[in-house]
This record gives structure tokens, sequence and C-alpha cells, in this order.
């Protein structure tokens, strides 16, 4: 059993409440629109604090630069406990999802396909593909949104459960 901290657009930017949310999670996934790799360290740092052996997962957005793009990839694809996962940072979502992102997931067998930048919040289950979208909404200060958010969830086997949406005030 795995519990997720799912984490988007935070434009180098750390609320402390991100690390309460956290602190008890396994792994911390971001999606992009880090900021700077200054940001990785200072929530690596602080995590480490609460919890020594939480593991953080990433891939880059389109603000991102050099530092961080040597460090995440743009696709992530990989297995917590048993289900398939693909994260990218600008994949739309079912119905509307970016050029090329649908047919990478029925290839994989994609379970989980997270994506963020719309700094909207969605949990949102594919039939077609039968595969769960997941976008955590943006936690940072940049952008349009009004409210930070971030989702905290459970991976237990092939089961997705325990799904807790958090706004940040």
């Amino acid at each position: 059993m795995k519990k997720i901290g799912l984490i988007s657009d935070t434009h180098g930017y750390l609320d402390e409440q991100v690390i309460t949310h956290f602190k008890t999670c396994d792994e911390i996934w971001h999606v992009g629109d880090f900021g700077s790799i200054e940001w990785v360290n200072q929530l690596k740092s602080k995590l480490e604090a609460v919890n020594n052996h939480a593991t953080i997962r990433g891939v880059y957005g389109n603000i991102d630069g050099q530092d961080i793009r040597a460090y995440f990839p743009e696709n992530l694809f990989f297995t917590c406990e048993g289900v398939n996962v693909f994260m990218k940072h600008i994949g739309g979502y079912p119905g509307r999802y970016a050029p090329g992102v649908k047919d990478l997931i029925i290839k994989n067998n994609i379970q989980l396909f997270i994506s963020g930048h719309s700094h909207i919040l969605k949990v949102i289950y594919d039939e077609k593909t039968n595969c769960l979208h997941m976008n955590p909404g943006a936690a940072g200060k940049q952008g349009w949104h009004k409210t930070k958010t971030l989702i905290r969830f459970v991976i237990d086997g092939k089961e997705m459960k325990d799904c807790e949406v958090i706004e940040l005030v």
C-alpha cells in the first residue's frame, strides 16, 4: 500500500501546508511547472524533517527550465503497486486529450493518467480507456485560480482509493 501526495503548478511557491498534508505520504508526485530546482530541494529538505522515506516523482512543465528538465522527464511511465501510471504536464483530460495521449494510454495499458497545466482540479474516470484521470489543480500563486489545491490518495495493489481533495487556505 502506498499513500500518494499529488501536486502541480507550484511555480516556485511552496506553501507550508503542503508539508503538513504530505507528511504521511510514501510518494509525492509533481505534475510539472515546479518553478526551479531550488523548489524541489526545499520540498525534499522539509519533507525529510517530517518523513525521511518519501520519494518524489515528477515531470517537467512548460515553464520549467533546463535545471528541472535535466532531472525530470516530459513523460513518465511507471507502476505503483499494481497500477500502471502515466504522467504528463500538458495531457488534457477524457474527451479532450492532448495529441497522442489517448494512444499512449491505450498502448501502455494505463490505469491512472495524471496531468497538470490547466490549474483546474479534476478527477474523472474515462470509460473509453478504462483509465482514471487526475489533475490536482494548482498549488502555487501564479495563474488565474483562486484556490490552491492538492490531492492525496492511496494505491493498494490494483485499487485506487481514499481520494482526498485538499484546499489550501
